[in-house]
């Protein structure tokens, strides 16, 4: 009995933890092994509050390479960022052996997205269908104040864990550098966490919304 106990003891806690929907809402999300947001509605209106409201910098200048070499070991474990996510995201992962268990072969994941359980495999033509998305597009963040931060901030901005989630392949292709205003999830019931954890990165790192992005949020916010 005490396994059962504490199994649901800990459902029960990641139901508070997640405030968006209670019990069957947690259960429904992709399991997190390393916990990067709040996921408290609460402070993130607190947060969104406290943004910067402006208008659209023009995107002149952008380019991924301001944002240093994609998926470095900012870290310093080894790994480089992308493995880093797929083996917090992923389940039932196998790695390449003499890595450290730092290169993903195959594993399985609940795209937090769409809802679709998908099986990934490294290589030329699959690895694709899993990508890692960055919450806040990183010429969305050039646009909204980035382009004035130094080569190390937009380092560490493009290898932050909390702005970055494995996803469905096409659907991370579907939304590009969207924000909020033109882009939400097709599953609704992700709505709250992913909003919640933009507010998160934005307030992080001082990025102001728009008009349109700050009613698109108040209104994911209203889905917790």
């Amino acid at each position: 009995m005490r396994w059962a106990v504490a199994g649901m003891a800990g459902m029960i806690g990641l139901a508070a933890l997640s405030g968006c929907g209670g019990l069957e809402a947690a259960i429904d999300r992709q399991p997190q092994k390393d916990p990067v947001s709040t996921g408290k509605p609460g402070e993130a209106r607190k947060k969104l509050d406290k943004l910067a409201v402006k208008g659209r910098a023009p995107k002149t200048g952008f380019d991924r390479d301001e944002f240093g070499p994609a998926w470095a070991d900012v870290d310093r474990n080894g790994c480089d960022t992308r493995n880093d996510i797929l083996k917090r995201d992923l389940t039932d992962e196998t790695f390449k052996s003499g890595t450290h268990d730092c290169i993903v072969l195959t594993g399985v994941l609940k795209d937090p997205y769409g809802g679709k359980t998908i099986k990934f495999r490294r290589g030329n033509d699959t690895s694709m269908a899993v990508q890692i998305d960055h919450l806040i597009p990183l010429s969305d963040a050039w646009q909204k104040g980035a382009q004035r931060w130094s080569a190390d901030k937009r380092k560490q901005f493009a290898n932050d864990p909390l702005n970055l989630l494995a996803v469905d392949g096409p659907l991370n292709n579907q939304k590009s550098d969207s924000d909020a205003a033109t882009w939400m999830p097709p599953r609704r019931s992700y709505w709250c966490e992913y909003v919640t954890r933009q507010i998160d990165v934005k307030a992080k790192y001082d990025l102001w919304v728009t008009e349109a992005e700050k009613k698109a949020l108040e209104r994911g916010l209203e889905t917790c």
